[in-house]
């Protein structure tokens, strides 16, 4: 069994789908944990009052907000062992011929430059360490080029090429950088746009949280720069 108790563990994207999810995981796991997000909502807003949980409002696409962020984290922990980087979204745009700047840049943005940004603000401080974790959640769609998607497509394969490079530079200092492959997530929000979908085919938010606890645990030591599909069936 995956043990991380008294681990300080940052994760992004805390008040999403995932993110949620992953939460409650790592606390019912004995995480000290550091939830981020753009937006302090009702998910995380419940840890508030927990001792071993911080919660902070963070723009992740501006370096200084990062940098402030992690900076919090670290006086208020002293340390950083996993990174789980859940932040982004997805814009269904045009052909490419057609595709506004906007989208590009919005899907680059908080797709990949929040990976980045976060990234680079974290590891000076496990190379310190000699040791620690950063899964990064990419997406089965980063694989393959599609019609309508190259924005997101192209900002989900940057997080897969950022983790081997991350994972090349780091694995000499103790440090695991590895990323999943999800397709589309079994929630209540995505039963609600796709009402005739086989949801069986779909993978829990749960199913998803166990291999990200996997990564960040002392079993997948040996494990460097995977890119690990959790997308079920789908």
């Amino acid at each position: 069994m995956s043990d991380i108790s008294g681990n300080v563990v940052v994760i992004t994207g805390a008040a999403g789908a995932l993110g949620s999810v992953v939460s409650k995981k790592f606390f019912d796991k004995g995480a000290m944990m550091a939830l981020v997000d753009k937006r302090v909502d009702t998910h995380v807003s419940q840890w508030q009052d927990v001792k071993t949980v911080m919660c902070q409002e963070s723009d992740l696409t501006l370096a200084s907000s990062v940098e402030t962020s992690v900076g919090r984290v670290l006086e208020r922990f002293g340390r950083i062992d996993a990174l789980v980087n859940i932040a982004g979204g997805f814009t269904m745009g045009h052909l490419v011929h057609e595709a506004a700047e906007e989208t590009w840049d919005y899907m680059l943005d908080i797709n990949a430059k929040s990976v980045f940004l976060m990234t680079r603000a974290v590891i000076p401080f496990m190379r310190k360490q000699k040791k620690g974790s950063v899964v990064n959640v990419s997406a089965k769609t980063a694989l393959k080029g599609g019609i309508g998607v190259a924005p997101y497509v192209v900002s989900k394969s940057a997080v897969i090429k950022l983790t081997e490079c991350l994972a090349e530079e780091n694995r000499q200092a103790g440090i695991n950088v590895n990323c999943v492959l999800p397709s589309i997530i079994d929630t209540p929000a995505n039963r609600k746009d796709m009402p005739d979908a086989d949801f069986s085919r779909w993978v829990s938010p749960e199913a998803i949280a166990d291999v990200i606890l996997f990564l960040v645990s002392e079993e997948s030591r040996a494990v460097h720069g995977a890119s690990i599909p959790v997308y079920g069936l789908s």
